[in-house]
């Protein structure tokens, strides 16, 4: 299936990705405007300097903000109560009505999404950054399909390994495996030991400098797929797929594709 996606079709949908993150990035910067220009401008400061973690300094700010907004923050942490909680078997109950509804109504309609976001552009952007590490559509979607088997039996939700994600990792200065095995490793730690107190502990970033990290993360997916030196047919493939791709991923690989083999085949003339 992956053959009949023509690079057009994956240029366009990853710039469509980043422009989807970067207009959220600027709505929820646009809920404390003051903040999220010092943490921009203090960010993109800090990314010229390789030797500075500048996710890390931009959280830390982030926390500072939060207690200074709501000193009442400190209250709900010292009131975490740490205990182990380890998750259950959850398919004890499962039918195959169950299934079947979920393939139809949950599945179906998201599988060209899955398609454009969680196998195409990933794998387009993986290539991208990290030429001598190339992966293939195939190796991505099995990955994807083993997660998804394992997740729900023991209360997991769909998962996949989105462009975002690495264009946000790699924005901010990661550059190996360490990274989402660091995240990982947080992640598995909050849910064993304090999963009663999520909701707190995500308190202490405040959703403007959540948004510098999303606007940051979308300018660097689109910026990575901005090489629109091919022909005028392909330039414009991408380019209606980017913009229907900041309404809807799953629409913009149908129509890109559509409007892809037309041009090839000359039904439709620029």
């Amino acid at each position: 299936m992956t053959k009949l996606v023509a690079r057009p079709v994956a240029t366009g949908i990853v710039l469509g990705l980043g422009f989807s993150f970067m207009l959220e990035g600027i709505r929820m910067m646009a809920e404390g405007w003051l903040l999220a220009a010092i943490g921009l401008v203090g960010t993109l400061l800090l990314l010229a300097n390789r030797f500075i973690p500048a996710m890390f300094l931009l959280l830390l700010f982030g926390a500072a903000a939060a207690l200074l907004q709501n000193p009442h923050l400190l209250q709900e942490f010292s009131a975490i109560e740490f205990e182990v909680r380890l998750p259950s078997w959850q398919l004890g109950g499962l039918t195959w009505n169950d299934l079947m509804v979920g393939a139809v109504f949950l599945a179906l309609p998201q599988l060209p999404l899955t398609l454009g976001n969680a196998v195409i552009a990933i794998t387009e952007e993986n290539n991208r950054l990290f030429p001598e590490r190339r992966v293939d559509e195939k190796k991505v979607a099995i990955s994807t399909g083993i997660m998804n088997l394992i997740a729900p039996a023991v209360g997991g939700v769909p998962m996949c390994h989105g462009a975002g994600g690495m264009a946000g990792h790699v924005r901010f200065g990661a550059r190996t495996g360490g990274a989402p095995v660091i995240l990982g490793t947080v992640l598995v730690l909050l849910a064993l030991f304090a999963s009663g107190s999520i909701e707190t502990v995500f308190k202490i970033f405040p959703t403007p400098v959540l948004g510098v990290i999303l606007f940051l993360t979308g300018a660097q997916l689109a910026l990575g797929s901005c090489d629109f030196s091919g022909d005028k047919n392909n330039r414009f493939v991408s380019l209606v797929t980017a913009a229907c791709a900041v309404w809807n991923i799953g629409l913009a690989f149908v129509l890109g594709l559509a409007l892809y083999h037309a041009l090839d085949k000359g039904w439709v003339r620029l």
